[in-house]
């Protein structure tokens, strides 16, 4: 943040899609299990998460904060139900939360997707086998981690590196629709 060399992800804008993916399916709002607030990353996913709904005029839910843990996910799965019972879509700041979300629900007799839709975060490569498959952000791991390794080597030899070159942007995100997420309940 303070200008120090770095590559990222852009966090913000995976976030708004995940968001925006919940409330164009026809969901009149989205809940979010944050990630921890002390992380960078989770600010940027709640703020991309804020920026989706307010864009859409719908209502912010009390953000649930998790640790990054399926556990978490699965406490905080439970608080979000005991104080809004008829929520429809939530945004799990990352799969690991995503899944303990799963379970919490799967133990109240909820469905995912047919009574809730649920869409997390890093694409993790078990995602596609949850139950149901999760509809997640795909982060480009590999990608940043070439980008990382080609901004170090020019900081280590800057005689190599480009003249004047800028520093890397943000890794774009890719939204990996799956069968967690579908239309609210009728």
């Amino acid at each position: 943040e303070a200008g120090a060399p770095a590559v990222g992800t852009d966090q913000l804008t995976g976030a708004r899609d995940a968001t925006r993916h919940l409330l164009e399916l026809g969901h009149r709002t989205v809940h979010h299990l944050a990630g921890p607030q002390d992380w960078l990353d989770g600010r940027w996913r709640v703020e991309g998460w804020r920026e989706a709904l307010r864009s859409a005029c719908a209502e912010e839910p009390a953000l649930v904060e998790g640790d990054w843990s399926a556990r978490s996910g699965y406490v905080g799965m439970r608080e979000m139900l005991a104080a809004d019972p008829a929520l429809t879509a939530v945004f799990a700041a990352n799969d690991q939360m995503a899944l303990g979300a799963l379970r919490a629900l799967d133990e109240v007799g909820r469905r995912v997707p047919d009574d809730v839709s649920i869409v997390g975060f890093d694409d993790i490569p078990e995602a596609e086998f949850f139950r149901p498959p999760l509809t997640t952000v795909r982060q480009h791991f590999a990608e940043s981690g070439q980008l990382a390794v080609h901004l170090l080597l020019g900081l280590i030899r800057p005689e190599d590196a480009a003249a004047g070159a800028a520093p890397p942007p943000l890794v774009p995100t890719e939204l990996m629709v799956r069968r967690s997420s579908g239309p609210p309940p009728t």
